[in-house]
């Protein structure tokens, strides 16, 4: 019993040791890197191993308030800036991205699991979304209108900003979501506040310091801490004049509530439920590299439009589950391991939180009629055996549950796993039924080569986005958002203005 007494601890003092040699990351306030007041820090892990890696702020009411009070001392200036400089400003972090992207990536990819591969797109997307920012800074005092108000009176509108932005970011794609909302509020003539998730919050703090790095101070902020400590106080504070969430739909009923008291614009893109519908008719190659994309990605299914829903009709249903389990189940394909890796396809679920949230789905995924097709396993231990630094990771298999309809539970809640169900289906009207038979609005897929049923689907779909003969496929041209519980608002130029109404009688 001594030595036992005794192991515990020299374990204590080397974890202790061990959270020291740990990278700490810091606030981004009025163009500084800083702690909280109070020194509050806390261990961020890395899902593929499940052990700690770096160190991030708990920031309280009092640091929240710097930050905002820094963005609303820079907003003036900024906003008074002709368009095209705060363009300049913003092409400038477009032309930094390249230089930084190795570094921002391994930082995303310890954050939230996905594999190292899958990110190399990303600075290129980064990037283009700050030009295109930039120009459609350039464009905005275009998009205001003239009315004729009779011989006497000249009535035009001007777009102007809210003032202070708050941008709420997830745990899955904190990166993107911090510049389709940073950029265009920025662009807009808004100052910035980011609170990125507690779960993945390094890459945004690294981020906001090298844009901080290039614009005046306090025009972009950053600040980490937990939801319960400083959410409400954050969205709901009275010198915060618009907010934009990427999330959940509990946050934004935290939000709703949090903000009663003092109303103003919300953004809310937030979870789904999405079909994707293969016909008949469909290139079958296509489709199921379509099904495979949709929800079997390289951050493991955790992306709000996975395809979740796969509606087979029945003639067919029998031969694409089998193409899909054959892919699926293939060690050449399916390569799951170390996430700084280029050549593993899939990375582990991105904390421990939603990693139980995944396993109790799968645990119940045989109830009420289910049958699980292929995968079911999940903890590093049984996904991958033979890598014994990863036995703690969250690691689930990519899983298939056929479903004799739309009523099972795996059906019709967001699980943000790879797993997903497979439901038959004989008419297009049956399909388009079950499609909308969800809370959800998001998105929705379509595999056919007949257009007139494409259109006919395009038109009766009830989501905010649906592809046709591909998956996933977004633009900084198109808006993006939902309908129903998945949100409204898109993270626009033109959202994070208001339109002003002016009459001048000229006599």
């Amino acid at each position: 019993m001594q030595w036992v007494g005794k192991l515990k601890e020299g374990e204590k003092i080397m974890q202790v040791l061990e959270r020291k040699n740990l990278k700490e990351y810091y606030n981004i306030v009025n163009g500084e890197v800083k702690k909280p007041k109070d020194g509050s820090m806390i261990d961020t892990y890395d899902p593929a191993t499940g052990k700690a890696w770096a160190r991030i702020p708990t920031s309280k009411k009092e640091d929240v308030e710097e930050a905002i009070q820094a963005a609303r001392t820079a907003f003036p200036n900024w906003s008074n800036l002709p368009a095209r400089m705060r363009g300049d400003y913003l092409r400038q972090i477009g032309d930094m991205i390249p230089q930084y992207g190795d570094e921002l990536l391994e930082l995303e990819t310890k954050n939230n699991g996905w594999v190292l591969d899958e990110h190399k797109y990303l600075v290129e997307v980064l990037r283009q979304m700050w030009y295109d920012a930039a120009g459609a800074a350039a464009l905005l005092g275009g998009q205001g209108r003239t009315v004729q108000m009779g011989s006497g009176n000249f009535g035009f509108t001007l777009r102007k900003p809210y003032g202070v932005v708050v941008g709420i970011l997830p745990w899955n794609a904190p990166l993107f979501t911090f510049t389709i909302k940073a950029a265009y509020a920025l662009a807009a003539g808004n100052t910035v506040v980011i609170k990125p998730s507690e779960e993945a919050a390094v890459g945004s703090l690294r981020y906001g310091e090298l844009l901080a790095n290039i614009l005046p101070p306090g025009v972009i902020n950053v600040i980490s801490g937990t939801g319960e400590e400083i959410g409400d106080y954050l969205v709901g504070h009275k010198e915060v004049n618009k907010v934009s969430l990427t999330g959940s739909k509990a946050t934004a009923e935290l939000i709703t509530r949090a903000t009663s008291h003092m109303p103003k614009p919300l953004i809310f893109e937030l979870g789904g439920k999405s079909p994707n519908i293969v016909f008949e008719d469909a290139d079958l190659d296509q489709a199921v590299y379509g099904i495979i994309a949709g929800i079997f990605t390289r951050n493991a299914g955790q992306i709000c439009v996975a395809g979740s829903r796969i509606l087979i009709q029945s003639s067919i249903y029998s031969e694409v589950v089998e193409r899909v389990k054959q892919f699926m189940t293939s060690e050449e394909f399916v390569k799951l391991g170390d996430t700084l890796n280029p050549n593993n396809t899939m990375g582990p679920i991105a904390n421990a939180r939603q990693f139980k949230k995944v396993c109790s789905f799968i645990d119940i995924a045989e109830e009420d009629g289910g049958k699980i097709l292929f995968g079911g396993k999940y903890g590093g231990e049984k996904v991958l055996p033979n890598e014994p630094e990863l036995k703690d990771g969250y690691w689930v298999e990519p899983t298939l549950v056929e479903v004799n309809d739309n009523h099972h539970k795996l059906a019709r809640e967001e699980i943000f796993g790879p797993v997903a169900v497979a439901i038959p289906f004989d008419t297009e009207e049956e399909a388009i039924k079950i499609a909308n038979d969800t809370n959800y609005g998001l998105a929705a897929g379509v595999w056919t080569k007949d257009l007139s049923r494409a259109h006919r689907l395009v038109d009766q779909l009830e989501a905010g986005n649906v592809w046709v003969n591909t998956y996933a496929l977004v633009g900084v041209d198109l808006p993006f958002g939902g309908i129903k519980e998945s949100g409204y608002g898109t993270d626009s130029i033109l959202e994070y203005t208001y339109e002003k109404a002016c009459v001048i009688n000229i006599g």
